[in-house]
């Protein structure tokens, strides 16, 4: 099991509930999914962009992208209807908590002078978006063979109700929001 997972189960839930006060387990906020998406706007000019980008998000996330077509044509931005420009990946069960833990352990403390998290990136609904500048953040992804950087925009769904519910779901889970104590040093 995963080791978000198993975190989830044995101590977000009791907090959740204790602090919530739910009365039915079933009713505690829970991920839902997490959805990558790349914006390749070099992908008008060079197809070889949506291909770098398409192979380093399969690392980072262990699936295959889907690749999304331009529904416009934009001549301000080069743009023509049905040009490759985008990439997005969805990622539920086993492969989402595996995924967040590799962000929130691994990736979030190597982006450069990072002083945390937006708390305000919720969207009123219980979800939460963020972004990234690059994708070499990521250890499955070689510094010296990145062609180019390209960022990446992270969206974590949730069965939460209130922002404030996914709030504290999220920081339970160890996500490094500014302004915000993180929860093992309340504990420390």
């Amino acid at each position: 099991m995963a080791r978000l997972k198993d975190l989830y189960k044995s101590k977000i839930v009791p907090e959740l509930t204790k602090e919530f006060s739910y009365k039915n387990p079933m009713a505690v906020p829970q991920m839902t999914k997490v959805v990558i998406s790349m914006g390749v706007g070099r992908a008008t000019q060079d197809k070889k962009f949506i291909e770098l980008a398409k192979k380093d998000l399969m690392m980072i996330t262990g699936q295959m992208p889907l690749v999304c077509k331009a529904k416009k044509s934009v001549s301000n931005f080069k743009v023509r209807e049905g040009v490759e420009t985008g990439l997005k990946v969805t990622v539920r069960g086993v492969r989402m908590y595996e995924f967040m833990d590799r962000l929130i352990s691994l990736a979030i403390p190597r982006v450069r002078d990072f002083r945390g998290l937006n708390s305000q990136s919720f969207d009123g609904r219980g979800n939460y978006s963020m972004g990234l500048g690059e994708q070499s953040v990521f250890p499955e992804i070689n510094p010296v063979k990145v062609e180019f950087q390209q960022g990446m925009n992270i969206t974590f769904v949730t069965t939460a109700q209130s922002d404030d519910e996914a709030r504290k779901l999220l920081q339970l889970f160890g996500m490094p929001f500014k302004g915000l104590t993180a929860v093992n040093e309340e504990k420390a």
